[in-house]
């Protein structure tokens, strides 16, 4: 073979080689969107049934249309099983309020002069008139007319008929009758409860009608008793 024969012989085959490489740079996606610009075609070629969008967990959990986002979260407060049986609770009776005062073991003179008194003077009486006369006891201790304690109040001369001699008869302690008055002379003392005897410094039961009450303002009538400033 001639030395022109073999030249024309390679010069075809590198002409063929490059007509092969031409076409397949041409040929792919890549070269659609260069030539044409048409990025939607080329999301039509690269998105394939290959690639699976991936499927938010929530979405199989929660039904299409609810945002479980914007439901309010709901958490039960704990019960309180003493609620309605503590001291903390709102009180709206007397009754209620006295069941509830609790009583200490160890009374001062004072206060068992104060509660002595509402014994003696009105344990047959309504609450709300045991609550009186304690705070008649209580005024007299404030005002400068009177004594200045309790017991000075309780043991002044002439002014209770249940002191005999500058004493005071026997209580019956374990009674239900001396429990209320403690409660009650503690109440008053405490200023827990607002006695309808408000300012009142005497008192005396309806069946008598002394001289002094002729000068006096009436302020309240509680079941026997009047009470008066």
């Amino acid at each position: 073979m001639s030395r022109k024969t073999t030249r024309a012989g390679l010069a075809a085959i590198a002409a063929s080689l490059l007509v092969i490489l031409f076409g397949a740079d041409g040929s792919g996606a890549n070269a659609q969107v260069a030539e044409t610009g048409d990025t939607e075609t080329a999301d039509r070629v690269v998105v394939t049934e290959d690639i699976v969008p991936q499927v938010n967990a929530v979405e199989t959990l929660v039904p299409q249309g609810i945002n479980f986002l914007s439901q309010p979260v709901i958490q039960p407060l704990p019960v309180d099983e003493g609620a309605g049986d503590v001291p903390g609770d709102r009180i709206t009776d007397l009754r209620s309020l006295v069941a509830r005062t609790p009583i200490d073991q160890g009374m001062s003179e004072q206060m068992r002069c104060l509660a002595g008194a509402v014994y003696f003077e009105s344990r047959g009486e309504p609450l709300a008139g045991q609550l009186a006369v304690a705070q008649v006891v209580i005024n007299r201790a404030d005002s400068s007319r009177f004594p200045s304690s309790y017991c000075g109040v309780v043991f002044q001369r002439s002014q209770f008929s249940f002191v005999r001699n500058g004493r005071m008869p026997q209580i019956k302690t374990s009674s239900g009758a001396w429990k209320r008055a403690r409660a009650i002379a503690k109440i008053a003392h405490e200023g827990l409860w607002d006695s309808e005897a408000a300012d009142s410094l005497y008192f005396h039961a309806k069946y008598v009608k002394p001289r002094w009450s002729r000068t006096k303002l009436a302020r309240a009538t509680i079941n026997t008793h009047i009470f008066y400033r």
